[in-house]
C-alpha cells in the first residue's frame, strides 16, 4: 500500500533565506519533488498576496496555511477553502484594549473571497516598514480608516497584527488572554532581532487545527513538517514527524524528531533530498 505523504514548510526562517526569497536550488528540488508525484505545501503567518510573490516558479499543487492558520487557501484557483473568522464580540474588545494601551496596527478581514487590510495610523517605524515593504515588494492593498470598529459589523475579521517592542506588546497580553474565542502568538521578528510581533485570531485558527484539516481534505497518511520559531510548535503537534532548522528557536528544536540544515543553506531541500529519489 502507498503512503501519501506531504512536506509542509514554514516559510520565514526556514524555507527562505536571510535574504527573504527561496533560493534556486530549493525551487528545483519542490518542483522535482511535485513533478515525481510528491505534495508539497507552506504554512506561514504570511498572506495569499506575499506567498504567491514569494512562491512563484514552485509549482504548489497541496491547499497552503495562511495567516498561521487563520486561512486555508487554494493558490491553484486562487480561493480561501477555509477562514476562521474572529467573534464580532471579541473584535470589539480588542479594538478598546488596543485604544486603551495606545497600541495600534493591522487589521485583516475576508470578504467576497477577497482579502482586506485595514490600518487607522503608520504611528511607528515599526508600522510603515511593514506596510511600505508589503505595498513595494508584494504590491499590497491596503486602506487607512478613522477606526477598527467601523468596520467589524460588515465583515469577517479573521487576524490582527501588531509590531514593536516586546515590553510594549506585552501590555496588551493579559487583558487579551480573558477574551473567549481568541488566540495569539508573541514572537521575534526572525530578520530584526529587536522587532516583535503580536498576533492574534479565532480560536480556532492554528497551524494545528489547518493542517489536520487538509489532511483530511487531501486523505493524506503522513505530514512531516519544517519550521523555525515559536508560532510553529502548533504545526509540530498535527505532523507525524517534524524537523527544525538549525537557526529555530530551542522551544521548537526541543520539541522535534530532529534538526536539520539552516535555512540558507537549502535544510528543507536536502532533507526531502535525502528521504526521496527523483
Amino acid at each position: 500500500m502507498t503512503i501519501k505523504s506531504l512536506y509542509i514548510s514554514d516559510l520565514d526562517g526556514t524555507l527562505l533565506t536571510s535574504h527573504k526569497e527561496i533560493s534556486e536550488n530549493t525551487k528545483q528540488t519542490l518542483n522535482s519533488l511535485i513533478a515525481s508525484g510528491g505534495f508539497f505545501s507552506v504554512a506561514t503567518a504570511r498572506t495569499a498576496v506575499s506567498a504567491q510573490k514569494i512562491l512563484s516558479g514552485v509549482q504548489i499543487n497541496t491547499p497552503v496555511v495562511l495567516m498561521n492558520g487563520a486561512a486555508i487557501y487554494d493558490m491553484l484557483d486562487g480561493t480561501y477553502i477555509k477562514t476562521e473568522t474572529i467573534p464580532a464580540a471579541a473584535a470589539y474588545t480588542i479594538v478598546e484594549i488596543i485604544k486603551k494601551h495606545k497600541i495600534t496596527g493591522f487589521m485583516y478581514s475576508v470578504f467576497a473571497n477577497r482579502l482586506q487590510i485595514y490600518y487607522e495610523s503608520l504611528n511607528t517605524a515599526a508600522l510603515k516598514a511593514y506596510h511600505n515593504e508589503r505595498v513595494t515588494k508584494y504590491a499590497k492593498s491596503f486602506e487607512q480608516i478613522a477606526g477598527f470598529a467601523d468596520k467589524i459589523k460588515d465583515n469577517k475579521v479573521i487576524y490582527f497584527a501588531f509590531m514593536g517592542q516586546k515590553e510594549r506588546l506585552s501590555e496588551l497580553v493579559p487583558d487579551l488572554k480573558k477574551l473567549q474565542g481568541i488566540g495569539m502568538v508573541l514572537s521575534n521578528d526572525v530578520y530584526t532581532e529587536n522587532l516583535w510581533y503580536l498576533e492574534v485570531y479565532s480560536a480556532n485558527a492554528s497551524k494545528y487545527n489547518a493542517v489536520n484539516f487538509i489532511r483530511n481534505y487531501c486523505s493524506f497518511d503522513r505530514i512531516i513538517g519544517f519550521g523555525d520559531n515559536v508560532n510553529d510548535i502548533p504545526l509540530l503537534k498535527a505532523c507525524d514527524e517534524f524537523y527544525a532548522v538549525s537557526n529555530a528557536v530551542y522551544e521548537l528544536k526541543e520539541q522535534a524528531t530532529g534538526i536539520i540544515a539552516d535555512n540558507n543553506s537549502d535544510g528543507v531541500a536536502r532533507f526531502i533530498v535525502a528521504r526521496r529519489e527523483f
